[in-house]
């Protein structure tokens, strides 16, 4: 099928185990339009359908616990217990069993559109070089989480940057309008118990945010608590895209799996509640923007920080590790930078593709 038949198959599928949003899907849909970068973003459902085609023989690869949708701005930061900025994958919306080389590729492909579009200052070799060394090299020393405390001093200047911008952070979900409709009494009762007070008066907003995501109910609460403003986020889960293009029935949701056994520092205001994730929303606890690479240097530092911390996730499957390193042994040459490239080729096809038949 194509892009369009796709698409259209999958939120049908979609809408049998949750919500969606009209306005809301409609805005992905043009955001998918704008650019590749962004197509992929949205678009893990058809990732899922095409990636084994293009890459046949990276598909019989040892399986782990993966991300699924994995890319360049998945990768974000979060305090933990003792206020530590930690870095890491902050998304695992489509957490799954898969190869392991899917995470690796999708980075990577990510990483190729994002060059592409000026997002990064790397070559596409450095880029996937950058990546598998770092990954390669998490599964040899077993992992260790990112805290940005006495080590990885740039990426916490670059991550302490972001933390500058605390008004207009807030000024933004201050402005955002009022939730309408009914909230499930679940819904409420879990934001209420994710407050620091209990019975704290809190508002309900509506907010748009990411792409694999955009057109699924989000719940945002925010509060005045002890002079300044809080916010928790409810957001749904479902079984992963990846089901669906297999063709298989939904399977058990893995978010809270993965970050349980990950080698990772907890978010200790992350928590998994059956068919809902609840977060805290704050500037120190977002994704970095690839703006903030200003040059080749750092953004191959921090493609090998994706690679090492993808080795992270992956170890959280020990019983495939020795099977990965095997099967990385094996891949001579330049195996990543060719499937990446051949998914970046089949992903603006696909892009291309979705452009002309919106217009028309």
């Amino acid at each position: 099928m194509n892009i369009i038949e796709s698409t259209r198959r999958y939120e049908r599928w979609l809408m049998q185990h949750l919500r969606l949003l009209p306005r809301d899907l409609q805005l992905k849909h043009r955001r998918m339009r704008e650019e590749a970068f962004f197509f992929l973003r949205a678009g893990f459902y058809r990732w899922a359908q095409v990636w084994p085609r293009v890459c046949p023989a990276l598909a019989a690869a040892p399986q782990v616990l993966g991300v699924g949708d994995l890319h360049v701005e998945n990768f974000g930061t979060w305090r933990d217990e003792e206020g530590r900025l930690i870095w890491g994958i902050n998304d695992f919306d489509e957490a799954t069993k898969l190869p392991y080389a899917n995470d690796l590729v999708r980075l990577c492909t990510s990483a190729l559109l994002a060059i592409d579009e000026s997002r990064l200052a790397t070559s596409t070799r450095r880029a996937c070089e950058a990546v598998l060394e770092g990954y390669s090299q998490a599964l040899r020393e077993e992992g260790t989480p990112v805290v940005l405390a006495e080590r990885h001093r740039w990426l916490r200047d670059i991550a302490v940057g972001r933390l500058k911008e605390q008004r207009a952070y807030w000024d933004h979900l201050l402005r955002l309008k009022p939730l309408a409709g009914a909230v499930p009494a679940e819904v409420r009762r879990l934001l209420r118990e994710a407050l620091p007070e209990p019975d704290l008066t809190f508002r309900l907003v509506h907010r748009q945010a990411g792409l694999g995501s955009l057109g699924r109910q989000r719940f945002t609460a925010l509060a005045d608590w002890r002079g300044g403003t809080i916010a928790r986020e409810a957001k749904p889960l479902t079984a992963s895209a990846w089901t669906w293009a297999a063709g298989r029935p939904a399977q058990q949701l893995l978010y809270g799996r993965i970050i349980q056994r990950a080698v990772r520092v907890p978010d200790p205001f992350l928590a998994v509640h059956e068919k809902w994730v609840i977060r805290r929303l704050a500037p120190d606890c977002s994704r970095i923007e690839l703006s903030r690479m200003g040059n080749v240097h750092d953004s191959c530092k921090l493609l090998w920080m994706m690679g090492w911390e993808t080795g992270n996730v992956h170890l959280g499957t020990p019983a495939q590790c020795k099977l990965i390193r095997r099967d990385l042994a094996q891949r001579k040459g330049n195996w990543l930078s060719q499937a990446a490239r051949s998914m970046r080729a089949a992903t603006l096809a696909d892009w291309r593709a979705w452009r002309a038949g919106a217009r028309a």
